[in-house]
Parts: structure tokens; C-alpha cells; sequence
């Protein structure tokens, strides 16, 4: 997982990001750490696609639209994230080159190239183009990253065409169905590439297991050698995990409560964490199947039935 390199938080995008809920993701982008593949491969061992949690020794566990909402600050209630393309000379001034198009996305590079910085002095209308590249780059990177790792879609364009409105849009629900979907892909054994807004993955494993956190979260540059070993090592430490390893409210604690933001914690906001549903992105759609993993809102686990 890369840091946007070559598009620099201008101050100027500010305002905007804001209208759009995303500047708290804006944020995040400076203080991304490392990805652990060796942690996360060996918790994909564990993901079960057809339920959408991770089967542990323990019993079943996942994220939820709750992780989404606090640990990248995107709304979940809204329209969700779907639609038609828009006119890209008119949103961004400038068409890319057709060497720099493959199907239906560009290439980050003449992104970064194009709207790497915003020219001093800029009027209200070029800051606002600036942005919206911006936003695009973001969302591209940091939320729905593909195994191309290199490609910026233009499908969306009708959001970023209306900054004003993207904050109606559910942006959480949107990368957690496409978390969900990479994981199930990977959970075949012939796809090998790990991809997908991972990095949301990697911090729910080290805010709910304390066991796998590292001493100092800002930083973190795990060892990218002996991959195969950690692997197996992390698995060992997976299979012996108990209950009591597993933090199953983190964030009913005072300390996160009086950190993050208010309108967060709104009931419309609140209602849709437990809600069993159908998250959509596109063509993309998963089910949220909160009903698996009661204990994580305060619940209870239903215990299955012995027959006779």
C-alpha cells in the first residue's frame, strides 16, 4: 500500500475534501504504515467467504461498516456508490494522452504528472479541478486499489463532478464490499496478489488483537524478508488464539469515544452498523453479515443446536 506519491495535500484542497468527508482519509494518507503481508496473508487463511468473517479458534469475527466508520472517518449512511460516466475534459481541463488510457482508467502517472501540484495562484475553478484529481487519486490508492496498482478509473467522475454531494454517497460501505471481495478472491488458491484497502484490514487486526500490535504504530516497516516463515509462524500464533485475545468492543472505550467525531456516533450512523444488508460498489455486491458476530455490539453468540 502506497502513499499518494506525487499529489501533495494542498491546503487549498482543504475545503473541498471536507464537503466531501474525506479529508479525515486525506490525513490517514500521510501516516500509512508499511503492509505486513506475512500478518495478513496468514489471516486470510481464515476468511471464509461464504460468511464474510473470519473462522477462529474462537469462534467468528470481521469487519464491520463499525471499523470502516471509526478508523477511516468515511461516511456509511447514504446512495450507494454507483452510476455512469461523466465528460472528463469538462471536471479536469485537460483529456489524457491515448497512451495513457487503458479501457476505462488512466494511468497514475500522467495523474501525478498532470496534478502533482497546483499552480500559486490559481483561481477558484483550477483549485477546485486540482481537488477533484486529488480525490480521485485518493480514492483510487487508498480505498480501491486493483492488481494493477497503477490505474485511476474514471468511473468516478460523476462523484468528483459533484463535490458538493459526494458526502450523500455511503464511501464506507463502498470499500468495505470491496474489501470483502478481495478477500474472497484471495481466498482462492490460485489468485496470489493481495490487493484492496488493506492497510483498513491491517489496522483492524492490530486494534482488535493486541497480540499482533506493534509497539509503535507511526513507522511500522516490517521485515520483508523470510515472508514464507512469518507465515507460518503467524499461523501457529492464529491457531492457539482465544477469546480473551480478541478486543470485541474497542470502541466503547472512553478514550476512543472522546477522540472521534461526533456525528460518527449519530443513530442514523450507529443503526446501519448492525444492520444484515447488501453492500454495494458497481457491480460489487457482498453481504454484511453482522447477525455471525453478535459479541462485537454487546451480543450474544447463537448457539447452535445439537440434534438428538
Amino acid at each position: 500500500m502506497r502513499r499518494q506519491q506525487g499529489m501533495r495535500l494542498d491546503e487549498r484542497y482543504v475545503p473541498y475534501l471536507q464537503m466531501a468527508e474525506l479529508y479525515h482519509l486525506a490525513r490517514l494518507n500521510d501516516r500509512w504504515f508499511r503492509l505486513d503481508e506475512p500478518l495478513v496473508s496468514a489471516f486470510l487463511e481464515r476468511w471464509r467467504p461464504e460468511t464474510h468473517t473470519f473462522h477462529m479458534p474462537f469462534g467468528e469475527c470481521t469487519i464491520t461498516l463499525q471499523d470502516v466508520a471509526y478508523q477511516l472517518g468515511l461516511p456509511v449512511d447514504g446512495h450507494y456508490v454507483s452510476g455512469c460516466l461523466t465528460d472528463f475534459h469538462e471536471l479536469l481541463g485537460v483529456l489524457p494522452p491515448p497512451s495513457q488510457i487503458q479501457k476505462f482508467a488512466v494511468n497514475c502517472t500522467w495523474f501525478q504528472e498532470t496534478f502533482g501540484e497546483c499552480p500559486d495562484g490559481a483561481d477558484e475553478e483550477t483549485v477546485r479541478r486540482f481537488s477533484r484529481a486529488y480525490i480521485m487519486m485518493l480514492l483510487g490508492t487508498q480505498l480501491f486499489a486493483d492488481k494493477s496498482d497503477n490505474r485511476i478509473y474514471i468511473r468516478w467522475l460523476p462523484y468528483v463532478a459533484r463535490l458538493e454531494e459526494m458526502s450523500g454517497y455511503s464511501w464506507g460501505s463502498a470499500a468495505l464490499v470491496w474489501l470483502y471481495r478481495c478477500m474472497c478472491r484471495v481466498a482462492n488458491r490460485y489468485v496470489v496478489k493481495l490487493v484492496g484497502p488493506l492497510q483498513l484490514l491491517q489496522f483492524w487486526i492490530f486494534w482488535r488483537f493486541p497480540g499482533f500490535r506493534p509497539a509503535r504504530w507511526s513507522g511500522y516497516n516490517p521485515s520483508v524478508s523470510e515472508k514464507g516463515p512469518r507465515v507460518q509462524m503467524t499461523r501457529l500464533r492464529i491457531d492457539v488464539l482465544q477469546a480473551r485475545d480478541f478486543i470485541w468492543m474497542p470502541n466503547s472505550t472512553p478514550e476512543v469515544v472522546q477522540v472521534v467525531h461526533p456525528e460518527v456516533l449519530e443513530s442514523r450512523h450507529t443503526t446501519l452498523w448492525r444492520c444484515v444488508t447488501s453492500l454495494i460498489y458497481f457491480a460489487v455486491v457482498e453481504w454484511h453479515q453482522v447477525d455471525r458476530v453478535l459479541p462485537q455490539f454487546g451480543g450474544l453468540y447463537r448457539l447452535a443446536r445439537v440434534p438428538p
